[in-house]
């Protein structure tokens, strides 16, 4: 039953990510969106953790002390920024630090954040829920100072002017498509 609800979860955000993708013009994106949550070592672990009202990786790293799910899953998502920490050769040379996002993942990263919000807030979802979640934990989080003021500047306008707008601006003047 479990494994059953934790499809439908995945299934249904993977759903509102691609609609949000295919809004403005990510198609690749939107459906390749995580796909690695089908793999048997992400589903499995989803599936036992499952909860229905946050991410079962927290549960896992609750019981175990770590998510092997979410190291799976973050190195295979150029979505996720910690797949962008790499060591830097500037200023400290061998200190892990972030490296910028291309905007399209940025983009899909936003797109991300605001299924998750929509699949875990269910009705009580606004356009501010993905900014009041990222904000929470925001100065601890590791993002290259560009990436982290455009993904600001997308979550701030969302939670001001709505869907419509921020992706209308996203695929007019981030991606430049009609």
């Amino acid at each position: 039953m479990k494994a059953w609800k934790h499809f439908k979860t995945i299934t249904y955000h993977k759903y509102l990510v691609m609609k949000g993708c295919f809004k403005v013009g990510l198609y690749k994106q939107g459906l390749l969106h995580d796909l690695s949550k089908y793999s048997l070592s992400e589903f499995l672990v989803g599936a036992k953790y499952y909860q229905g009202n946050r991410s079962p990786n927290n549960a896992e790293r609750e019981d175990i002390g770590y998510s092997s799910a979410w190291l799976h899953h973050k190195g295979r998502n150029k979505h996720h920024y910690e797949y962008w920490i790499d060591y830097s050769t500037r200023d400290i040379a061998g200190v892990m630090a972030p490296a910028p996002m291309p905007v399209k993942y940025v983009i899909e990263m936003l797109m991300d954040r605001i299924a998750a919000s929509k699949v875990y807030n269910k009705e009580r979802y606004t356009d501010s829920s993905p900014w009041e979640y990222y904000a929470i934990g925001r100065d601890k989080v590791p993002l290259h100072p560009e990436t982290k003021k455009l993904l600001e500047k997308l979550l701030r306008m969302l939670s001001v002017k709505g869907e419509d707008y921020t992706f209308a601006y996203i695929r007019k003047k981030l991606l430049h498509k009609s």
